[in-house]
C-alpha cells in the first residue's frame, strides 16, 4: 500500500477506557490510574482509500500504555471487519498503522512499541446515542449508557468540546456499562468508567 494514497473516512465512533468519567487525558492531565487501557471502534459510513471503498466496514483497536499515552511504550491490537475483502483489509491496516499518514493514526502509532497480530472478525454495532454498543468477535465488547446523577439517579447529558483533539473534536461523555477486551496479552475489563460516543471525519 502506497503511503501517498489519499484516504478519507466518516464514521460513528465509540470509545472506552479505564479513566474516570470524562477522562483526564482529554484535559492533558495524567490518566486516572497512572496507566491507560482502552479501546475504540469505528463504523465507517463513508470512506475511500484511493479507489477502494471502505464504506460499511468496521475498524477497532485495543491498547494499553504503562503511563500516559504520549509517554509511549504502548501495545496495540487492530481489529478489521471480516466483511472486508483483501484490498480493503490492506487499506484499513495501512490506515490504522499510521503508515498511510493522517490523524489520528499517525500520532497514535508514535506511542506504540508493540503491535499484536490483527484480528479479522465480525462487528455488531447497535448505535443508539448514549446507549450504543458494539461487539467485535469474541474479543471486544463495549456497551455504553448515560452517566447517572449521584443524588437523583437521573441520566446526565454531558459533552466535551476538544478543539485540538486528534481522535475527536466533540463527543458525548457516557459511562461504560461494559468495556471488555480479551486479545492475548490485552485482557482487561473496565465497567462504569469513561466512555465517549460521537461521529468523526479523518483524512490524510
Amino acid at each position: 500500500m502506497s503511503t501517498n494514497t489519499k484516504w478519507n473516512i466518516e464514521a460513528d465512533y465509540l470509545q472506552a477506557c479505564n479513566c474516570d468519567y470524562g477522562c483526564p487525558c482529554e484535559f492533558n492531565a495524567p490518566p486516572t490510574r497512572g496507566f491507560c487501557e482502552g479501546m475504540g471502534a469505528w463504523r465507517i459510513t463513508d470512506g475511500k482509500f484511493g479507489d477502494i471503498s471502505l464504506s460499511g466496514l468496521g475498524l477497532a483497536f485495543a491498547a494499553n500504555w504503562p503511563k500516559a499515552m504520549h509517554e509511549g511504550n504502548g501495545t496495540v491490537c487492530i481489529f478489521v471487519d471480516e466483511k472486508a475483502n483483501p484490498s480493503q483489509r490492506d487499506a484499513l491496516l495501512a490506515i490504522a498503522s499510521g503508515k498511510a499518514g493522517g490523524l489520528p493514526f499517525e500520532i497514535i502509532a508514535t506511542t506504540i512499541s508493540k503491535v499484536l497480530d490483527p484480528h479479522f472478525v465480525p462487528f455488531r454495532f447497535d448505535l443508539k446515542g448514549r446507549n450504543s454498543s458494539v461487539k467485535i468477535g469474541n474479543a471486544i465488547a463495549i456497551s455504553l449508557g448515560p452517566i447517572l446523577n449521584p443524588v437523583t439517579g437521573e441520566p446526565e447529558s454531558l459533552r466535551i468540546e476538544h478543539g485540538t483533539g486528534f481522535i475527536f473534536k466533540s463527543a458525548e461523555c457516557v459511562s461504560t456499562e461494559e468495556a471488555r477486551v480479551a486479545a492475548g496479552e490485552l485482557n482487561f475489563s473496565w465497567p462504569k468508567k469513561a466512555g465517549f460516543v460521537t461521529q468523526v471525519k479523518y483524512a490524510n
